[in-house]
This record gives structure tokens, C-alpha cells and sequence, in this order.
């Protein structure tokens, strides 16, 4: 099977290779939220016919994965110097989830949704249906490019690492027409604050039932890993991993072999904040690659 290649403002297919490495790759890295710059947020915006929201782009800056395709980039550097027997192939999403969310079954329903303590697959602010046609052609053309990398890595020993970063902060409000105000109001300098902040690291893998669908022992070096830096791993902590998901679609799949995991964005953002494009420290990105490398050589 071919591998999947890159498909311009859908997927970056990116592929390191250690030198000796054989020919299919031993790690699928995933960032379904990796349209991460304010130019992936325009190019959509404006072929959109919809009425958006105004001021959109501040919802787009706070609740993309800012982040993790840096942090997906050190860890593969790692993985190969460590080891030039392994190759890595990464998958970045630029799709924004600002309009469809490329880890979304986008057939749930709302309710689906809110169990999930997910956002929506498709945003309520696209109403065109020329609009949704284009959203849902892009949804599916990176869904496939996912599934293809999935059928040639997996099925040989291989291991998926669904990566995600989130912000510090639970803020508590609703994804609708109102969804920019709601934003600024709770991000206001005495209310901030008062929002629980989230686990550092925290690997989603416990699903609505209570089960775990997370790998053991790689969630366990992990835990150890992070703890020279001082660094605590949840497991399951901020949400489970809903069938609304198509990460809980891999995991079913991939049983023992997929690890869906957060990150803290301000571990990585220098500094972060919530309303713009962020700049990512290499230093970070490289500090957390070391534990994630350590975590991960327990796939094979």
C-alpha cells in the first residue's frame, strides 16, 4: 500500500527515517488539530459563505493544538537519533477545527457531544451548504490520508500516537453564535483565574464505562519519565475518550497499540496566551520529547 502524501490546506505528511531503518514506519504520530497558524484560519474563512462570528479567530487561537506539531517533530528527531532502526511518519492536520473537527464523527449528535465534553464535529456558524460540501470534502480527504498511513503502519508492530495539547485552564462556555464573547468575558483578567487548571500531561484513554483502553506499560513509563522534570501524568482526568471520537476509533482498532495523550499548552508556548498566534519554544518541545521516546519504547 502506498503511503498517504501531503494534500495542500488539508495534510502535512512529513517522514523521518533513521539510518537504518526498514521501509514502513514503526510510529504514525496524528495531529488532527494541527492547523495552528492564523493563515490556516483565513484560508478557510474566506472561501466561506457563511456568516461567522466576528472576531472568530480568537475562538480559532484558543482552541487549536498549538503546539503539538512542534512537540510531534522533536519527539520524532528523538525517537530516530536514539534508535536509527525506527522511522516516524506524521500526519498534521490544516483542516481547522474552528469550522470541522477532523477527530469528530461527524454524524454524532449534539448530545454525543456534550457526554463527550467535546466540541462539535461541524460548527453551528456554517450554515451555507456549499460551505459544509467544502468542509466535509476536506474532512474526508484527511480522514482517508489517516486511515491509509493507519493500514500501512499498524498492521506490521507498528504504534499510533494521537497527540493533542489543550489550554492551562476548564473554561466553561458554550460552542455557539455567542462563542467569542463568552471567550473574552471568561478570559477576563479577575475570572481567568478561577477556572480549574488542568493536568500537565494527561493520557485520554478511559472511556464512558470505565475502561481503559490505554497502554499499560506505556502510560506507566511515561508517568516515570515525566517525573525528573517535575511533571505529573493524569489518566483520564479532563475527559474520557468518546465514541464521538475517531481517536476511540483507532483505539478500538489498534487494541494496545495507539496513546492519545494532552499537553499542557503553557509547557511548550513562550508564553502562552489565549487570543493569538503562538510561538512555540524549541527548548520545550525538546525538554518533553525525551519522556515521551522513553514512554513509547515499551510498544516495541
Amino acid at each position: 500500500m502506498p503511503a498517504p502524501t501531503s494534500i495542500p490546506h488539508v495534510v502535512d505528511v512529513l517522514t523521518f527515517r533513521g539510518a537504518q531503518a526498514g521501509p514502513t514506519p514503526n510510529l504514525l504520530i496524528e495531529i488532527p488539530h494541527g492547523a495552528t497558524r492564523t493563515a490556516d484560519f483565513d484560508d478557510v474563512a474566506q472561501r466561506l459563505t457563511s456568516r461567522l462570528p466576528e472576531g472568530l479567530v480568537d475562538f480559532f487561537h484558543v482552541n487549536t493544538d498549538a503546539g503539538a506539531p512542534e512537540l510531534g517533530v522533536a519527539l520524532a528527531h528523538r525517537l530516530i537519533k536514539d534508535d536509527p532502526t525506527k522511522s516516524v511518519a506524521m500526519l498534521r492536520c490544516r483542516v481547522p477545527r474552528t469550522f470541522i473537527d477532523c477527530n469528530r464523527r461527524v454524524d454524532a449528535s449534539p448530545e454525543d457531544f456534550k457526554a463527550g465534553k467535546v466540541t462539535p464535529g461541524l460548527m453551528p456558524w456554517v450554515t451555507s451548504e456549499d460551505d459544509r460540501a467544502l468542509l466535509l470534502q476536506r474532512y474526508r480527504a484527511y480522514v482517508n490520508a489517516v486511515d491509509e498511513a493507519a493500514a500501512l503502519v499498524m498492521p506490521n508492530g507498528g504504534a499510533m500516537l494521537l497527540l493533542h495539547t489543550y489550554a492551562p485552564r476548564t473554561v466553561g462556555v458554550e460552542v455557539d453564535l455567542d462563542i467569542v464573547k463568552s471567550l473574552h468575558a471568561a478570559y477576563a483578567p479577575d475570572k481567568e483565574p478561577t477556572w480549574p487548571l488542568r493536568p500537565e500531561v494527561d493520557v485520554i484513554g478511559t472511556t464512558v464505562e470505565g475502561q481503559s483502553l490505554a497502554p499499560a506499560a506505556v502510560v506507566e513509563r511515561l508517568a516515570a519519565a515525566l517525573g525528573p522534570l517535575k511533571l505529573t501524568l493524569a489518566r483520564g482526568e479532563s475527559y474520557p475518550l468518546h465514541p464521538s471520537t475517531l481517536a476511540h476509533g483507532h483505539a478500538v482498532r489498534w487494541p494496545g497499540r495507539t496513546l492519545c495523550v494532552e499537553v499542557r499548552r503553557d509547557l511548550l508556548a513562550d508564553p502562552w496566551a489565549p487570543f493569538q498566534q503562538q510561538r512555540i519554544s524549541d527548548e520545550a518541545c525538546a525538554r518533553l520529547a525525551g519522556p515521551f521516546v522513553e514512554a513509547l519504547r515499551a510498544f516495541w
